[in-house]
């Protein structure tokens, strides 16, 4: 069975900084995919930036150049690197995973809280 497990979230002030983290296990191939969503309270959930394993990332424009997206293979991992945070960045992400280049995959984590205080 497939698990995504996230660590990383928590409060931090503007202007901070936190790094997520997601492991998958159970799969016996590789993610092709691998993104992060989020959702703040009342929004539809959004993605927020996405790697694959072939090196090609995305990003959603409101995190351009604050936000870093990274992948070990070997450890079917993927990182969220999150700097200059804002309190709009506020939301649970959610890791995605997915054997289709698109970003939108069948797996899902749990999600964990980033909180962004003004």
């Amino acid at each position: 069975q497939v698990q995504l497990v996230e660590s990383g979230g928590g409060l931090v002030q503007a202007g901070g900084s936190l790094r997520l983290s997601c492991a998958a296990s159970g799969s016996r191939f590789r993610f092709n995919a691998m993104g992060w969503y989020r959702q703040a309270p009342g929004r539809q959930r959004e993605l927020v930036a996405g790697a694959t394993s072939g090196g090609s990332t995305k990003y959603a424009d409101s995190v351009k150049g604050r936000f870093t997206i990274s992948r070990d293979n070997a450890k079917n991992t993927v990182y969220l690197q999150m700097n200059s945070l804002k309190p709009e960045d506020t939301g649970v992400y959610y890791c995605n995973a997915g054997f289709v280049s698109d970003f939108r995959g069948d797996y899902w984590g749990q999600g964990t809280q980033v909180t962004v205080s003004s």
